[in-house]
C-alpha cells in the first residue's frame, strides 16, 4: 500500500489538497481511502464514513472516512476501565459512564494513529491521510517509536518474573510485583504501536507538504522539512497552494501575486524545492465545493495523483545513516546521518549510553547507535550540506586488540 501523509500550516488548504490528491489517485485507477479529522462533506459532496472500517464510497474508486477522536477516546477509556475493574472495586471507586466522558487534550493524536493502523489493514492501493499542521503532525508520527521505547524501559519483557515466584519476590523486595495483566496490556499496546510504526516507516510512505507562498509559509515549511529529515520521512513534491493570477489588473491582487512569485522563486533557488518538484495549485476564486472543483485543482496543478507503486516500492526503510570506516587513515569511524534543511544553530546532539539524542528545533529523536559504535567514544561532529557526520574513536578498554 502507498501512503501519503498531507500536512501544512493552518489555513494553507491542506485538507483541500489531500482530498484533491485522493480523488486524482482514485481516478487514475487506484483504490483510494481518504482519512481526515476535519469536515469533508462540502469538499466531497458526500459525508465520509464513521471510520476506516466503515468508509463511505464517494466516486471513481474513492472512499472517505472520518477520524473521530471523541469516539476513540471514550471507547479506549471504557475498555481500560473494564480491565482494571477489580482494582477499582477494591478502592471503592465509582466507575465512569460513557455519557459523562469528555475528550481530553492529546486524544486526537492517538485517534489518528489508531485510524492509520486500521486503514492499513484494508485492501487499499493508496491511503491519503489529512494530518494536522506540521509541528503537531510530526509529533504524532514520532509517537509510536517513542512510546515503544518507554514501554521497553519501564516494563521490559525479558525481566518478567515467573508467576509462581512473584509472591516470594514481593516479600523479599517489600513491594508488590507488577501484575501479569499489566505486562499483557503492555505487550498488546506494543504490538499495536509496532503496526502503525511499520506504516509510517514503510518506503511507500511519503509526506506531502502544502503551503501558501508567503513569509509565514516559508518558515513553517523549513521547520517541517527539518523535522521530516530528523524522523527519516521521505518528502513528496511541494504543493504551493492558492496561487493568484500573475496578470491581474487589480493593483491589490497584483501585489499579492508578486509576493507569492517571490516566495516561489526563493523555494526554487534554494535547491530545496527544484522547479520540477513543485505542484502549484491555483486559486479557484472561491472555496472548492464538490469533486468537480477538486478535479479542476488537479488538472490545473499538472497532476496531484500518486503512483500506487510508490517511489521506491514498499517494505521497511533502512536504518538511519551509514558508518564510514576511516580507522586506517584517521583512526576514526564516522556515522553519517542525512538531515537536509537543518540549520546548525537549531541542532544539538548528546551521547547517552548506546543511543544518540538528536534535537532539531522543537523535535527530538533518540537513535540507537550501530553496534560497532557502542564500543567507541564521540570525538566530534559537523553538519555540512545537510549531512551530519559524527566522529567516533575506538575505546581501548572495549575495542578488540590486534595481535
Amino acid at each position: 500500500m502507498r501512503t501519503v501523509l498531507v500536512t501544512g500550516p493552518g489555513g494553507a488548504g491542506r485538507t483541500t489538497v489531500a482530498a484533491a490528491t485522493a480523488l486524482a489517485t482514485a481516478r487514475s485507477g487506484g483504490r483510494t481511502l481518504l482519512l481526515s479529522a476535519d469536515p469533508l462533506d462540502t469538499l466531497l459532496g458526500t459525508p465520509p464514513g464513521p471510520g476506516p472500517a466503515d468508509p463511505a464510497w464517494i466516486r471513481d474508486g474513492l472512499w472517505a472516512a472520518r477520524v473521530d477522536s471523541g469516539d476513540h477516546f471514550r471507547t479506549e477509556l471504557l475498555a481500560l476501565q473494564e480491565r482494571v475493574t477489580p482494582a477499582l472495586d477494591l478502592l471503592g471507586a465509582r466507575p465512569l459512564r460513557e455519557e459523562e466522558l469528555t475528550e481530553l487534550p492529546g486524544s486526537g493524536q492517538f485517534a489518528l494513529l489508531h485510524a492509520l493502523r486500521r486503514a492499513a489493514e484494508g485492501d487499499w492501493d493508496v491511503l491519503v491521510v489529512d494530518l494536522p499542521p506540521p509541528r503537531e503532525a510530526l509529533a504524532t508520527l514520532a509517537l509510536p517509536e517513542q512510546l515503544r521505547r518507554y514501554l521497553r524501559r519501564l516494563l521490559p519483557r525479558e525481566r518478567q518474573a515467573a508467576r509462581a515466584l512473584r509472591p516470594m519476590m514481593a516479600q523479599l523486595a517489600g513491594v508488590p510485583m507488577p501484575a501479569q495483566w499489566l505486562y499483557d496490556m503492555a505487550a498488546h499496546r506494543d504490538a499495536e504501536l509496532a503496526a502503525v510504526q511499520s506504516v509510517i516507516e514503510d518506503r511507500g510512505t511519503t509526506l506531502r507538504l502544502v503551503a501558501e507562498p508567503g513569509p509565514a509559509g516559508e518558515e513553517a515549511l523549513r521547520l517541517a522539512r527539518a523535522g521530516a529529515a530528523l524522523y527519516g520521512l521521505a518528502v513528496d513534491p511541494l504543493v504551493p497552494n492558492r496561487l493568484l493570477p500573475q496578470d491581474s489588473a487589480d493593483p491589490w491582487l497584483a501585489t499579492l501575486a508578486a509576493q507569492q512569485r517571490k516566495s516561489l522563486d526563493a523555494w526554487r533557488g534554494a535547491g530545496t524545492h527544484p522547479a520540477d518538484a513543485l505542484r502549484p495549485v491555483p486559486h479557484l476564486g472561491r472555496d472548492p465545493h464538490g469533486p468537480d472543483d477538486l478535479a479542476r485543482l488537479d488538472t490545473a496543478a499538472g497532476g496531484l495523483a500518486v503512483d500506487p507503486e510508490g517511489p521506491a516500492g514498499t517494505g521497511p526503510r533502512e536504518e538511519p545513516g551509514r558508518v564510514e570506516d576511516r580507522l586506517a587513515e584517521d583512526g576514526l569511524l564516522v556515522w553519517c546521518l542525512p538531515l537536509p534543511g537543518v540549520a546548525k544553530s537549531e541542532l544539538t546532539l548528546v551521547r547517552r549510553d548506546d543511543e544518540l539524542v538528536l534535537t532539531v528545533g522543537p523535535f527530538r529523536r533518540i537513535v540507537p547507535l550501530p553496534s560497532v559504535l557502542r564500543r567507541c567514544t564521540v570525538a566530534g561532529a559537523a553538519l555540512t550540506d545537510g549531512l551530519l557526520r559524527v566522529r567516533f574513536t575506538p575505546d581501548p578498554g572495549l575495542w578488540p586488540r590486534s595481535n
